[in-house]
């Protein structure tokens, strides 16, 4: 079912407050505004944001994969997504390989970014093959080691944004040397070398050129992802309201 653009928005009427995510804030000058904003609750006229936010696209009812790429993940992500996939795709990878190039960094998407493999695998793990789901979890493991005999060296991009004197941690090194060893090794692999940043404006890709893929390849809810009582439903619905106080 597609949304009713025309419903009404839940709290109408209201001011309504959104709350920083304490993940995000931690660790930052910035300050808490949890106690000030709890005490301006006090008016009657204001309240703490929850359900569809009017600053955002509206989703659809049974929302499926790409309405996530369309109306909530960042715009560098959906370039950079796209992208890695579609260069995968004119390589002549295989279907595997394609669709996790395309799936790799949803997390970063509109989710959270600490641990972005390990969290994208865990969300996408009830809805692809195993080893799809695989290969995404230690992409992130994998990014940080080079392996000159398949062509892959490390991203200049990571002495940039970490410091050339960056060390990853112990479960880094610990995932990709057991991934080194796995079977799904070059699926993952193939992740990372096609795993290139796009931050300067490339050419549109129109999304629905990976229908196909995509259906061959994501199994995708009647109920729509975020609805479907999966163990990660709540992930999806995050996405689908992240400001929600509660």
């Amino acid at each position: 079912m597609k949304s009713d653009s025309s419903k009404r928005f839940p709290q109408e009427g209201r001011r309504r407050l959104i709350l920083p995510p304490p993940v995000g804030l931690i660790g930052t000058d910035a300050p808490d505004p949890a106690l000030k904003w709890l005490r301006e609750l006090a008016d009657g006229n204001t309240v703490m944001m929850m359900g569809d936010n009017p600053a955002l696209p509206r989703m659809p009812d049974a929302p499926r994969l790409l309405d996530f790429f369309k109306h909530r993940f960042g715009s560098i992500t959906v370039r950079h997504l796209l992208n890695s996939a579609k260069q995968a795709m004119e390589q002549g990878q295989n279907e595997t390989v394609v669709i996790a190039c395309l799936l790799h960094d949803i997390s970063n998407g509109a989710l959270i970014r600490a641990d972005h493999g390990y969290w994208a695998a865990q969300m996408i793990a009830p809805y692809v093959s195993e080893e799809v789901a695989w290969a995404v979890k230690y992409h992130q493991a994998l990014r940080y080691f080079a392996d000159p005999e398949v062509g892959y060296e490390y991203p200049e991009s990571y002495a940039k944004f970490f410091g050339t004197d960056y060390v990853p941690p112990d479960y880094i090194q610990r995932d990709a040397e057991f991934a080194r060893a796995h079977k799904w090794y070059m699926t993952s692999r193939l992740v990372t070398l096609n795993d290139v940043y796009f931050f300067e404006k490339t050419d549109p890709i129109d999304p629905h050129i990976f229908d196909d893929i995509i259906g061959r390849n994501f199994r995708q809810p009647k109920e729509g992802l975020g609805f479907d009582n999966s163990p990660v439903a709540h992930m999806w619905r995050t996405m689908i309201w992240p400001n929600n106080f509660l």
